[in-house]
Order: C-alpha cells, then structure tokens, then sequence
C-alpha cells in the first residue's frame, strides 16, 4: 500500500467554472494513480490541470504567473483551441491537450502520466495544425531574420559551437574573421536573451535544445 501511495501523482485542478471542476474532481478521485492537491500544497513537481473553453487572455496570465513560480507540467482540456492559441500553449509550457468532449478519466490520468514525465501529448489534427504553425513561423519570420525556433542566429550558433570545443575568445575571432569584442557580444546576448548565468550555461542550453 505504502508502495503505492508514493507513485501516485499530485494535480492541482484548475477551471473556469465550478461545476466543470467538481464533475472532474470527482471523476479523478476514483483514480488510484493520481491525488488532487490544493493550492497551498501544490510543488513545483505538480500537474497543473486546467478546464476551460478557451485560452483567452486571463487563462494566459495564470499559467504565465505559474511558470514563475516554478509549475511548468500543464495539462490543458479545452473546447476549441485556435491555430493562434496552438503557439501560445507551447510557449506557456502546456505539455498535454484534450478536447472536452473526449477527456474521459482514463485519458485525463494518461494526460496527466505524460506530463509528470516531461512528455508531450496533442490529438493527431491539433499537433497537424501546430507544425503547420511552426513551419510558417519558421519560414515567413525567424528564417528572413536568420532565427531559428530556439531564437539564436546561425552566427551564434557557429559562436557557441566553438566555446563548447574548448576555443577561447581571441581563437575564435580569429577564425570567424570577427573582432573579440564582437565575440563577446554575441556571447553576451545570448546569456541575456535567455538569463542565462554565463557563457558555458549558454552551451548548456544549446546542446538541450540539439543546435550544437
């Protein structure tokens, strides 16, 4: 029993009207696998799950103010989600979505399963949609400014492969015919960009996100 009782996964439950809220509730209290927390007990670790018809401007401003605070497991079941909002819940860190009409209590608790585990979960049309998004993004804004998805440049990016191959700052202008003040630059706003602590945690967040 005690075995048990530590697999099981902490939800916060979020919605945009009561009713909606305890229908869910009550349908996740049947499940051993999952334990609803309140907002004074919710962790970092926690899956956020959150009702509503859409995400409109104040569902935003919540999850943006959860992400300060270090929640960043979101699972999202909404009634219509459009193209816009697709972008919108990535950024936000929405890991997991559902339709209304098909968040049965088995597929929330495997909603919620993926999002513990840093996974992704979208409905086959909606994940469609997202990479036509991402594709357009890509090609009519990032790709005219030299960006890519991750925000770096294809010069910071050539500058931090280096740093990660052990070459210092007079090396590496040398090599990229560039001055060491411009190095410095370039390393400086990446670490900026992304309050980052220093160049090397800057090659950390490259190699996440697979540029170098």
């Amino acid at each position: 029993m005690e075995a048990a009782t530590l697999t099981r996964l902490s939800v916060l439950l979020s919605a945009s009207d009561p009713i909606s809220k305890a229908g869910v509730a009550a349908a996740l209290r049947s499940c051993h696998e999952v334990v609803l927390v309140g907002e004074g007990e919710a962790s970092r670790d926690c899956v956020v799950l959150t009702i509503a018809d859409r995400l409109d401007d104040e569902l935003i401003k919540q999850l943006r103010a959860r992400q300060v605070c270090g929640q960043t497991r979101f699972v999202l079941v909404t009634t219509e989600l459009a193209d816009r909002d697709l972008l919108a819940a990535v950024e936000l860190g929405v890991r997991a979505v559902a339709r209304r009409s098909e968040a049965t209590p088995e597929a929330l608790v495997r909603l919620i399963r993926t999002a513990a585990t840093g996974d992704a979960a979208l409905p086959p049309d909606l994940l469609g949609r997202l990479l036509t998004q991402v594709s357009r993004l890509q090609r009519q804004v990032l790709s005219p400014r030299g960006l890519s998805m991750a925000g770096l440049s294809e010069r910071e990016v050539l500058v931090l492969k280096l740093v990660a191959d052990g070459w210092d700052t007079a090396e590496i202008a040398v090599h990229l015919s560039y001055s060491q003040r411009t190095v410095k630059t370039i390393l400086h706003d990446v670490v900026n960009r992304f309050q980052l602590r220093n160049r090397t945690h800057a090659v950390a967040y490259a190699l996440r996100q697979g540029l170098i």
